[in-house]
């Protein structure tokens, strides 16, 4: 069984976990309606990717 020469110290262990930090996501802006939006993802606001209507949000709104 492997024994271990010293011990980690806290300070040494918690600097391996020091940069593991939260990114902002990268948004874009929709073409159709000019709001920021997930790249790769259908727009919430007006329901168009890649240049195509994929959603009616017209229904999606008379059913809220």
């Amino acid at each position: 069984m492997a024994v271990q020469k010293s011990k980690t110290s806290k300070q040494r262990t918690n600097k391996r976990f020091a940069n593991w930090k939260l990114e902002t996501p990268n948004l874009s802006e929709c073409p159709q309606c000019h709001e920021l939006k997930a790249s790769h993802i259908v727009c919430p606001k007006c329901g168009y990717y890649n240049g195509k209507q994929v959603i009616d949000m017209s229904k999606k709104e008379k059913q809220d």
